[in-house]
């Protein structure tokens, strides 16, 4: 279960998707592939803590920090059902039509839980926290594995995309497209 308590409304979600990412020279799939930046080093923090980063120019996502300190790694929150709060959700998300595609999705779902910049480096393992991590009450009885979604090249075959089976919040599988650059040339 995720807790937000951010913009003075507590929303709460039952984590349906994940997808795990690797750390250096381990995972090409990875931010911290090639070395620790300013832009992932809560990647290398202690476990526990949120990874937040900004990406394509319009989306917050969510990590949850995974190894011991000075090691990358972190899952990714990808999908979860809505358990508390539903009607702040849906004031943060006036486009969606259905409940099951408030939090479908890592963006969608930052954008239910009020995710940004200043999650990044949360201790999500203290109870107190803006944004807070606890065990279900009840464990999920099976899990599926896939290949992550959008992961192209080398680790695009990784086998670290973790879903409960059935959930109607889990987001479509989608392949990676390989997006060529091509140069201009001037006349």
């Amino acid at each position: 279960m995720l807790t937000s308590r951010i913009g003075g409304s507590e929303v709460t979600i039952r984590v349906t998707e994940v997808e795990a990412y690797g750390g250096v020279g381990e995972d090409p799939g990875s931010h911290a592939f090639r070395r620790l930046t300013a832009r992932n080093a809560s990647m290398f923090g202690p476990p526990g803590h949120a990874y937040s980063y900004f990406t394509y120019g319009m989306h917050w996502m969510m990590n949850i920090v995974t190894q011991p300190e000075g090691i990358a790694g972190a899952v990714l929150i990808r999908a979860g059902e809505v358990v508390d709060g539903v009607d702040t959700v849906r004031e943060r998300r006036p486009t969606c039509d259905r409940d099951r595609d408030l939090c479908r999705g890592p963006a969608r779902l930052a954008t239910a839980l009020a995710i940004d910049g200043s999650c990044d480096g949360l201790d999500l393992l203290d109870p107190a926290s803006s944004v807070s991590l606890a065990l279900a009450p009840e464990a999920a009885t099976q899990v599926l594995t896939s290949r992550r979604t959008g992961v192209a090249g080398e680790g695009a075959g990784t086998m670290w995309r973790f879903i409960l089976p059935g959930e109607p919040t889990v987001s479509p599988y989608r392949a990676a497209v390989i997006r060529r650059r091509t140069k201009t040339v001037d006349s």
